[in-house]
């Protein structure tokens, strides 16, 4: 039994030596280790040697099963260093040459607007105010006069969470919130995400952002309200937009008017973009209604103001010449890399 364990290890360190690669060595695995191997089959066979024999063949079989594994194992590991330098010589770098260009991230279009817009206000003396987007009914509609009747008040626009609470539909109730805690003057915009139950399409979205803003103070005119945005309009758009103010209604202004600024597309000439009337709607603005600063404790006979607000995405469309707000919100890096 001796002399046959001897020559089963002399027998796997000679086919060792002619292994060439891992698939070699499991291949001799199984021949002597595996369920039907030449040692796995010794081993069954203790049972039929005498009590006095089989202790030493048992202790001389698994201690040349342990040393046949070492050896399998040790084969492995140079057979696996020898193919990784192999691998490594056919995959030289050469580091003469340069280096792969990694995509760079780009600023979201209406992140773009939104900063340009924030820096133009900021430069004509407005503060930025911040406000919650989960609102009170109160703040969203009631301190802006809009009666219990209004369409917009409806389940079937508004995101409400219950009763008294809904997912603010204009950044308006930022500026009631402000006049609450402050006296004039003011000059402030607000710039947020607003909530409509609108179906999405190529002009509508559920979620979109908008601009606010509000100046209150001694002596405001609606040509004050003019001058600001007729700023605006030839820092966003550039100097040779021109501007209309078209009379409006708004529950929150009197007298309110619609803004309008030339077609970019045909310079006022008429095309299919703008209706053939030479004209695009912006925003809507006017002089804050009487009824408002009574609700926030203001006196309407010392103070008079103006208000305006507007859609960034709205805005981006005009700029980039971009005509379905959906693709803000695709994340297609086609359209993406175009800013």
């Amino acid at each position: 039994m001796e002399n046959k364990i001897k020559g089963v290890k002399k027998e796997i360190v000679s086919k060792l030596n002619l292994v060439k690669d891992l698939k070699d060595i499991e291949k001799l695995r199984v021949e002597y280790l595996g369920r039907k191997g030449i040692v796995t089959l010794l081993l069954r066979k203790l049972g039929s040697f005498s009590a006095e024999e089989r202790p030493k063949a048992g202790q001389l079989l698994n201690q040349s099963k342990r040393e046949i594994e070492e050896l399998l194992k040790i084969k492995e590991i140079e057979i696996e260093k020898l193919e990784k330098e192999k691998r490594l010589q056919g995959e030289g770098i050469d580091l003469t040459l340069p280096g792969r260009k990694l995509d760079r991230g780009t600023a979201h279009p209406i992140n773009l607007v939104l900063k340009e817009i924030e820096e133009i206000f900021l430069s004509l003396g407005f503060k930025i105010e911040e406000g919650p987007e989960v609102e009170l009914d109160y703040y969203n509609f009631e301190a802006l006069n809009i009666p219990k009747d209004h369409p917009a008040r409806d389940d079937q626009d508004s995101f409400y969470i219950n009763k008294e609470i809904l997912l603010r539909t204009h950044t308006s109730p930022v500026e009631i919130r402000v006049m609450e805690k402050q006296q004039p003057p003011i000059r402030m915009i607000t710039i947020g995400r607003c909530y409509r139950r609108d179906a999405a399409d190529s002009t509508h979205a559920p979620m979109f952002h908008q601009i606010e803003g509000l100046a209150v103070d001694k002596d405001i005119t609606f040509g004050d309200l003019k001058g600001v945005l007729t700023v605006f309009v030839h820092r966003i758009f550039g100097k040779d937009r021109k501007v209309r103010f078209r009379p409006a209604y708004f529950p929150f202004t009197e007298p309110s008017a619609e803004v309008d600024v030339s077609c970019l597309l045909c310079h006022g000439r008429g095309c299919r973009a703008c209706g053939y009337t030479g004209w695009l709607e912006i925003m809507g603005s006017g002089e804050t209604d009487p009824a408002v600063f009574k609700m926030v404790g203001y006196d309407p006979e010392k103070y008079s103001s103006f208000a305006f607000g507007m859609g960034a995405e709205r805005i981006a469309m005009l700029k980039y010449g971009i005509n379905d707000i959906r693709l803000f919100f695709e994340n297609d890096l086609r359209f993406l890399k175009q800013f």
